[in-house]
């Protein structure tokens, strides 16, 4: 297992030999994963200890709340860098499985963005066009299912005897790394499992840094959407991360941008503190529903008083046979982004109690099977490979908000 790499000292590579993954897996890309994995893993640890301690507090009957030491952060004076034009219009995001002719066509769709998301025990190698491409959700863990994002990708459906490749315009591309608290079981760094979002981002970035530099100060770049966080200490580690990189890799300091996303019930109190840590990378916030929705019943998992209702929604935009939603969702119009259609003291009025209200609506017997019976096929679809049960690209809204 692993023979065969040439791997720099301390490293170990537990997954099979593979010519095309010793083309990703290269001493100078494992290195650089290495000295990020041994420089940050000791805050990492930190951060998810405080995350174990959190829930244990929630466990007991806390509530999520704002931190009274930020409060200053909070009602300070500042604000984010400006958003690169490049990615300013991100009205229309599309993500969905990463399958050759499915990357193909989302990139091709006339979206403004195009999902990548990075999943444990991939091997991302990613020169992107533009676009979020969704490996965390939508690909099962094997090695097998990874294929290049270059500009040159092409597919040949036999068949429908039909070529696929890239048109000249195509969705900008972001890639999402994996959550914190997610491990690389195939790669070891001094006898441990790489931290997993390292692993994605440290290898994307350093076999494309290259091309970041020549567009270096014209914005275009690379870009990230960082999932799961609970806590602005996790996007100070983010930013420390991406600070390293741009200093390895002799680019314009702020080149590296990302979006978070707020998925975690308790992020939605650390927003303006997130936004903070990040404010030279920063290029907005963006909810993820279903996994907010997930955030809700864990937190709240000890709380029998807050148990949401049937969870039978759709996630995608439009919204179909509801106008009165469908209009409330494209609100946008013609504005590129939401950044500056809301200043702070608009939502002053927003309190905790507010934050953490409890969804309306019924609780079935019917609704309680369905919830099983999807996570038992989401399983045993991960397990046999075919990863999350989407079948098209999926369409998010893009709710853009800045500090």
């Amino acid at each position: 297992m692993g023979a065969g790499y040439d791997v720099p000292e301390g490293v170990d590579i537990r997954g099979r030999y593979d010519e095309e993954f010793a083309r990703i897996l290269t001493k100078n890309a494992l290195q650089f994963v290495t000295e990020l994995q041994r420089e940050f893993r000791n805050h990492i640890m930190y951060a998810m200890e405080c995350r174990k301690e959190a829930k244990m507090r929630y466990n007991s009957g806390a509530l999520p709340g704002f931190d009274p030491a930020t409060k200053y952060i909070r009602k300070g004076e500042w604000t984010c860098a400006p958003v690169p034009p490049v990615v300013a219009d991100r009205k229309v995001e599309i993500i969905g499985p990463v399958e050759r002719k499915m990357i193909i066509n989302a990139l091709n769709s006339g979206a403004k963005v195009f999902i990548i998301t990075l999943v444990d025990k991939f091997l991302k190698r990613l020169v992107g066009r533009g676009t979020q491409a969704d490996f965390e959700d939508a690909l099962p863990p094997c090695w097998e299912n990874l294929d290049a994002v270059n500009g040159t990708i092409t597919f040949h459906d036999k068949a429908r005897n039909r070529i696929y490749k890239l048109n000249d315009q195509t969705a900008k591309l972001f890639v999402r790394p994996r959550g914190w608290h997610l491990h690389e079981a195939y790669i070891l760094i001094d006898g441990e499992p790489e931290t997993g979002c390292l692993v994605d981002f440290g290898l994307y970035f350093f076999h494309n840094f290259a091309a970041f530099r020549g567009t270096q100060g014209q914005g275009y770049g690379p870009f990230f959407y960082l999932p799961k966080m609970e806590h602005s200490r996790e996007a100070k580690i983010w930013n420390s991360v991406f600070e390293r990189a741009e200093k390895m890799a002799g680019i314009e300091w702020g080149s590296i941008r990302a979006t978070v996303l707020i998925e975690t019930l308790p992020a939605v109190f650390q927003m303006d503190e997130i936004l903070y840590e990040l404010r030279d990378h920063s290029i907005g916030l963006n909810c993820g529903r279903w996994d907010y929705i997930f955030s809700y019943v864990k937190t709240f998992q000890a709380h029998p008083d807050r148990l949401l209702p049937d969870r039978v929604l759709a996630a995608q935009i439009p919204v179909r046979d509801d106008l009165a939603a469908n209009e409330a969702a494209l609100e946008l119009g013609n504005a590129p982004h939401q950044i500056q259609s809301m200043k702070r003291e608009d939502a002053a009025c927003i309190t905790g109690e507010d934050l953490l209200q409890i969804p309306r609506g019924v609780q079935t017997m019917d609704g309680l099977r369905l919830n099983t019976r999807v996570g038992i096929q989401y399983l045993a679809a991960w397990l046999t490979g075919t990863g999350k049960m989407l079948r098209r690209p999926r369409l998010v809204e893009s709710k853009i908000g800045s500090g």
